[in-house]
């Protein structure tokens, strides 16, 4: 047997030496979400002042990195973010985070494309008895990273859960290049919102559509929590899970007994997942639990898989809805929020599963700092904003209102569907707008 030990005390490194590799103008991988590094972080934020034009890539950011407060960050660091935090929002006023427009399901495929990385750092469980390291719940597009990366770095935690799953979750310490052991920090945890009255709402319409055996992908957002919560307290049995993003309602379900996975065509009796963020309780339910099945996203997120598992359930949130049906579930006009992710890919692949259906929730209005209230059904969309989903292809709209399908309906069908679940207050002034978009037939109801 391979002496593994032996190999790991070789390439065992301080955080310091780590960072030493990184040169200016160099493009560094820092993985995803809560496998970001810690330690190699800090030491590079240590050596920002030697350091120019140094190109990060990462996404999901659960804390801020060390370089993003180091003095004239921007001059010495861009951060290039597949789908965007709060952090990462917060940063980009500063020139210092900018978004990588991706359908998620294709990132895999853009390290394949692309230049080969210089460096690749990542947060990994400890080695295993094989020479393994595990990614923990990051599976997502890391296998291509490392595969494509010029070196590797990683660093170990003690704290990252261990993930089981198919392929893409583990790196060779024969691929390895260096070997940082960290503090043994804490997890960085995502914390979740009460819903709202209209999120409870939202979810109640949704809930009509579920069915026993039906397969779940939830969305981040309070309705996709408020419609777990429900299920929970429900009589529904023999649930699936397929989704991009595993959170905290899916182990609530999974505790509550409602999840088998039983009727799955693919991976039955398995909670299939890219990558998983939540609550301390979550990463204790992920570790070494073999229901759960961790997956690259180029899997996990293809629309042929997704549609080959019946009554596939896809739920998902908007920011802006406009008369037309499309919607902005990025940005608000030119501000950035998140990031495409993979709402079009399950929005496509609901649809075509048999008996599948797909969700997308908005609060009819919002209120602002001053308290006016102001519709997120719109006319059309802001400029600036981006359409994250085509309005061929949403199927049911959902606000606290009412549900309506939009599928294969005409322009003036669908704008007189979104306006009987907007906002009343506004309908009256949306219905002038359809009228001047030409998209309001005489004989539609007024």
């Amino acid at each position: 047997m391979a002496d593994y030990q032996n190999e790991y005390q070789k390439k065992l490194i301080s955080a310091k030496e780590a960072a030493s590799f990184v040169k200016s103008g160099m493009w560094v991988d820092y993985g995803w979400s809560m496998g970001h590094p810690k330690a190699i972080d800090k030491a590079l934020a240590e050596r920002s002042q030697d350091l120019y034009d140094v190109k990060v890539r990462g996404g999901n950011t659960m804390e801020v990195p060390a370089i993003f407060e180091v003095d004239d960050a921007a001059s010495h660091f861009t951060f290039n973010s597949t789908h965007c935090s709060g952090i990462d929002r917060k940063y980009m006023a500063s020139g210092l985070v900018y978004y990588n427009p991706i359908r998620f399901s294709e990132l895999p495929s853009y390290y394949e494309n692309m230049e080969e990385n210089d460096i690749a750092f990542i947060r990994v469980c400890p080695m295993d008895k094989h020479g393994n390291f595990n990614l923990g719940p990051n599976t997502a597009h890391l296998y291509q990273v490392i595969k494509h990366s010029k070196k590797i770095i990683v660093e170990v935690n003690e704290n990252m859960p261990h993930c089981l799953g198919g392929y893409g979750t583990e790196i060779h310490i024969s691929k390895v290049d260096g070997i940082v052991e960290s503090d043994n920090e804490p997890m960085p945890t995502l914390g979740s919102a009460e819903p709202s009255e209209n999120d409870v709402k939202m979810a109640e319409f949704i809930f009509d559509d579920l069915v026993d055996g039906a397969c779940l992908q939830l969305g981040i957002g309070k309705t996709p929590n408020a419609v777990g919560s429900m299920i929970a307290k429900s009589d529904l049995k023999d649930l699936g899970v397929h989704t991009e993003m595993y959170v905290d309602a899916f182990m609530e379900l999974s505790k509550a007994g409602k999840i088998t996975g039983t009727k799955k065509k693919i991976a039955p009796g398995r909670q299939v997942y890219a990558f998983a963020a939540g609550s301390k309780e979550l990463y204790d339910f992920l570790d070494d639990n073999p229901s759960c099945l961790a997956a690259p996203v180029d899997y996990v997120n293809d629309i042929g898989t997704i549609s080959s598992i019946d009554n596939f359930m896809s739920i998902n949130s908007a920011i802006n809805v406009d008369l037309f049906g499309q919607v902005a579930a990025e940005t608000a006009g030119t501000r950035h929020i998140s990031g495409a992710g993979g709402q079009m890919d399950f929005v496509l692949g609901a649809y075509l599963s048999e008996g599948g259906k797909s969700f997308i929730c908005v609060s009819s209005s919002r209120a602002g700092k001053d308290g006016k209230k102001s519709t997120n059904i719109v006319p059309t969309l802001s400029e600036g904003s981006i359409v994250t989903t085509l309005r061929s292809s949403v199927q049911y709209l959902v606000t606290e209102n009412g549900k309506v399908n939009l599928k294969g309906m005409s322009t003036w069908e669908r704008a007189e569907k979104i306006i009987s679940i907007a906002d009343p207050d506004f309908q009256d002034d949306l219905i002038k707008q359809a009228q001047n978009l030409g998209i309001w037939r005489k004989s539609n109801k007024k």
